[in-house]
C-alpha cells in the first residue's frame, strides 16, 4: 500500500484536523465568555493558559503526552468561516470578530490518553511480541478510529488494521480475515478457480485435489479424522489461499481448531509450499490463547519435520479474543507461542479510565499571576508563567520534573536546589541532579508553527526513546513509584503569598 511522505503526509494531517476540529467545536461558554471580554474592552489583553492533568491515568507511574501536530495545525489554521460567523451572530445576536483561542484539551488529552494505554500494552507485551491495533470498528467513530491507530503506533504499536491510517500516516498495515468469510463457504464446489500457477512458473495446477491429498496425509500423521473436517473450512482456507497465496493467514476457530481449523490450514499451507509460495501462519480468536499456541506450534512443528518443510515450524501465531492489559500481561506469564497480539476495544476505548482529566486553566493576565483556589487542594492551580526541567540522576533516568516561574535561572546540573515536591505537605527537599533538561519548547510563533511536525513514525521513535530512560520501578504496571513534580522555591513562596492574601501584585479567583 503505497503511504503519504513530507509535504503530502503534512497536508493529509492538516485535513484530517479541520475535518474534524473546525472551530465551532467547542463548548458554548468559549463563545459566550469572548463577548463578555468584548463588552467589557478586554479582548486585546494578553493572557496566559496552561493545559495539564492531575494523575498519571490506569494508576501508572508515566503519561505518554501526545498531540501536539494537531494541536499545532488547528492553531495555524483556525478561522471561521461564513457559516460559522452566522452561527455565532444567531447564537449571541452580535457579530463576534475577536475570539479566543479555544480549549485544546479536546485535542491533547484522548490522544494522549490513547497513546499512553499503547505503551502501558507494549510493556505489558515485552519486546519480543510484535503488537497490532485492530480497535476501528470498536472506536467511537471514525475519527476515533483514525486517530487512535495513529496514536496506539506512536506508543509502541508495530501494525494497524486501519488501511486509512496506513495510507495517511505510514503505518504497516496488516489483517486477516473475518469469521464471516469462512462461514459463507460450504463446499469445495464454491471454490473458484481452482487452479492456481506456481510461484516460480508453469502451467496451473489443480489446487483442489492437491489440497484433498495433503489433508489426508496431514490427518494421518496427526492421527485425526477426516469427518470431522468441516468441508466449508477447507473451500474458504482454499479460496482465500488462492487469492492471497504469499499472504496466506487465516482465523483458525470458526468451528474446531483441533478438529478442523488447524488441520485445514496445514493442507492449504503445505499445498502452498509445493507451489513455492509462502503461508503467513494462523490466527486464534478465541479459548485459551496460550494453550491452544502450544498446540498449534505443536503441529507446525511435526508437519515441519515429517514433510521437510522447515519454515513450516516458524510460521506466525496471532491472538485475539478480546486482548486487555491485564490479560496480556498474564499471557506473558503462561508458556505461549503467540507471536503477534491484535488489540481492539481495551485499547482504543481505554476502558480502564476513558479520560485523562486534563484541565486548562487561566495562569497570568496582563504579566500578573492569576490562580484558582478550590475547597478541594488538588484542584488548586498553580499561577504565574513558567518553566519545567527534567532533573537526571548519576544513570541518565528522570528523577523529578521541577516547577519554576519564567524569570527564574534555570537549574544547573551538579549543583544543589532546594524545591517543594507536590503533595507532601510542603516539605522542603534538596536535590543534585546528575543533567538537567529543559521541556518548554516554543513552537508557535505569530501565526506561525516553529517547531518540526513529525511524521508518526518519528513520534513512535522519540517516544520509545522517551520511555527507555525512564526508571523500571516508574514503568511497573502495578504498583509503580510515583514520579515526583516538585515546586522551586520562588512558585512555592507566590502559592503561599497568594493563598494567603499576602501577594499585593498577584489577585487569584476562588471557587468551590
Amino acid at each position: 500500500m503505497a503511504t503519504c511522505e513530507g509535504s503530502e503526509a503534512r497536508a493529509a494531517l492538516r485535513r484530517s484536523v479541520l475535518n474534524r476540529v473546525p472551530p465551532l467545536l467547542t463548548d458554548l461558554y468559549q463563545f459566550t465568555m469572548a463577548y463578555a471580554y468584548w463588552r467589557a474592552g478586554r479582548h486585546n489583553e494578553p493572557a496566559v493558559f496552561e493545559l495539564f492533568f492531575r494523575d498519571n491515568p490506569f494508576g501508572g507511574g508515566f503519561s505518554l503526552i501526545a498531540g501536539l501536530s494537531d494541536c499545532l495545525l488547528f492553531l495555524q489554521n483556525f478561522a471561521f468561516s461564513d457559516d460559522g460567523e452566522r452561527v455565532c451572530t444567531a447564537l449571541h445576536t452580535c457579530e463576534i470578530t475577536l475570539v479566543r483561542i479555544s480549549n485544546p484539551s479536546m485535542l491533547l488529552s484522548p490522544l494522549s490518553l490513547v497513546c499512553s494505554n499503547a505503551a502501558r500494552f507494549r510493556l505489558a507485551a515485552g519486546p519480543r511480541r510484535r503488537l497490532m491495533e485492530m480497535g476501528l470498528r470498536r472506536a467511537q467513530g471514525p475519527d476515533g478510529g483514525l486517530t487512535a491507530s495513529r496514536y496506539t503506533y506512536i506508543g509502541g504499536f508495530d501494525l494497524t488494521s486501519n488501511a486509512l491510517a496506513g495510507r495517511l500516516f505510514g503505518i504497516p498495515v496488516a489483517g486477516t480475515m473475518a469469521h464471516s468469510y469462512v462461514t459463507s463457504f460450504s463446499s469445495l464446489e464454491e471454490v473458484w478457480p481452482q487452479t492456481l500457477v506456481p510461484c516460480g512458473g508453469g502451467g496451473p495446477i489443480d489446487v483442489i485435489c492437491l489440497v484433498k491429498g495433503w489433508l489426508g496425509r496431514v490427518c494421518q500423521l496427526l492421527g485425526s479424522k477426516t469427518s470431522l473436517v468441516r468441508e466449508g473450512e477447507l473451500a474458504a482456507f482454499l479460496s482465500y489461499a488462492i487469492a492471497y497465496p504469499q499472504n496466506f493467514l487465516p482465523v483458525i476457530d470458526s468451528y474446531s481448531v483441533s478438529c478442523s481449523g488447524l488441520l485445514c490450514f496445514c493442507a492449504v499451507a503445505l499445498a502452498l509450499y509445493e507451489l513455492q509460495y509462502r503461508p503467513l501462519g494462523v490466527r486464534l480468536d478465541s479459548g485459551d490463547l496460550s494453550r491452544q499456541s502450544l498446540e498449534v506450534r505443536r503441529v507446525f512443528k511435526e508437519c515441519s519435520q515429517h514433510f521437510s518443510v522447515p519454515q513450516f515450524e516458524s510460521l506466525i501465531i496471532v491472538g485475539t479474543n478480546s486482548i486487555s492489559e491485564q490479560s496480556l500481561a498474564e499471557l506473558n506469564k503462561k508458556d505461549n507461542e503467540i507471536d503477534v497480539v491484535g488489540v481492539g476495544t481495551h485499547l482504543v476505548t481505554c476502558t480502564r479510565q476513558p479520560s485523562l482529566g486534563c484541565v486548562y486553566k487561566l495562569i497570568e493576565v496582563r504579566g500578573r499571576p492569576r490562580m484558582k483556589m478550590s475547597e478541594d487542594p488538588e484542584k488548586s492551580t498553580l499561577p504565574g508563567r513558567k518553566s519545567v526541567y527534567r532533573l537526571l540522576d548519576a544513570d541518565g533516568h528522570p528523577q523529578m520534573d521541577l516547577i519554576c516561574l519564567s524569570e527564574e535561572p534555570a537549574p544547573k546540573a551538579a549543583v544543589s536546589l532546594n524545591c517543594f515536591p507536590l503533595g507532601l505537605n510542603t516539605t522542603l527537599q534538596t536535590v543534585t541532579p546528575a543533567q538537567v533538561t529543559s521541556l518548554r519548547l516554543d513552537v508557535f510563533t505569530c501565526g506561525q508553527i516553529t517547531f518540526p511536525l513529525n511524521s508518526a513514525s518519528e513520534s513512535r521513535e522519540r517516544a520509545q526513546m522517551s520511555l527507555q530512560t525512564l526508571h523500571p520501578h516508574h514503568k511497573r504496571l502495578q504498583e509503580p513509584h510515583d514520579y515526583t513534580v516538585a515546586l522551586s522555591e520562588r512558585l512555592h513562596s507566590l502559592v503561599s503569598d497568594i493563598t494567603k492574601g499576602n501577594s499585593k501584585g498577584s489577585n487569584f479567583l476562588l471557587s468551590n
